[in-house]
């Protein structure tokens, strides 16, 4: 397809976990170059105030069971836009290539004729296990590490590798598995994992009101997991969850400090 002259472009910017301090420089200057930022719900204040005064936002941020803008529109809007000459920012949470859907617009833009490049952010585990302490990988408890999401698109049931998955050797990341952890740790305590096996559970990771709780699985799986927690959570399932940095002075005071989040485990 043959560009206009006054085609625009589009930038997948990963705005990472939420601290401004994790956003790559790359990302800082496509922001700041933009004349449109296109931004998801989990994009923070704080990142969003970077956006210089002037520029046009448009909010396409979805919540669970609540999509507004469907993501055909996101689709269409970004090809709109682009079409119209103009410098667009799609500003994602974390890593936009990581459960992101990233590539997904990616794909719709290529096809359209536009331009497309990325800045990568750091995705939720990275900025949660610099927050915590808690490595991903770590010689004599994990020789790997695998994001997973634990929800599904429409709601349909977890299909899930679950014997890969019940491997004490790796690291398990869970990405928006709140509703489904109870499932989740069910799973993979029939597949094998202990009880005991333990669990780091975050919300909000990398911002001022991140909430921190050390748990096991066998808790997770007979307890509520559908209460709702403050902001975006992430599970870390694996033995690397003893090396929490437990004499952080931060860590001490936010930890447990979320009733909601104490009881999802406890209630």
């Amino acid at each position: 397809m043959l560009k206009k002259m006054n085609q625009g472009q589009v930038f997948l910017v990963g705005a990472g976990p939420g601290d401004p301090d994790l956003l790559t420089v790359r990302a800082l200057r496509m922001m700041q170059s933009a004349d449109v930022v296109v931004h998801d719900r989990l994009v923070s204040r704080d990142i969003m105030a970077l956006v210089p005064a002037g520029v046009r936002r448009i909010d396409v941020g979805k919540k669970p069971d609540h999509h507004p803008v469907p993501q055909d529109e996101i689709n269409a809007l970004l090809v709109r836009l682009a079409e119209e000459g103009s410098t667009v920012a799609r500003l994602k949470g974390g890593d936009p290539m990581i459960f992101g859907r990233g590539s997904e617009e990616a794909a719709v833009l290529r096809a359209a004729g536009i331009k497309v490049s990325y800045a990568p952010g750091i995705t939720a585990a990275q900025g949660v296990s610099a927050s915590t302490g808690v490595p991903l990988t770590h010689r004599g408890l994990a020789t790997g590490v695998r994001y997973v999401t634990g929800h599904c698109q429409a709601n349909r049931p977890l299909d899930l590798d679950w014997d890969g998955l019940a491997d004490a050797d790796t690291t398990l990341v869970v990405y928006m598995g709140h509703a489904n952890m109870q499932q989740i740790a069910a799973g993979l305590i029939e597949r094998g994992l202990p009880a005991e096996h333990p669990v780091l559970v975050v919300a909000n990771g990398t911002r001022p009101n991140e909430t921190r709780l050390v748990t096991q699985l066998g808790a997770l799986q007979i307890k509520r997991a559908n209460i709702p927690v403050p902001g975006p959570v992430l599970f870390i399932v694996g033995r690397v969850v003893t090396l929490i940095d437990s004499e952080d002075s931060t860590a001490a005071d936010t930890l447990l400090q979320a009733p909601e989040l104490q009881q999802v485990l406890h209630g």
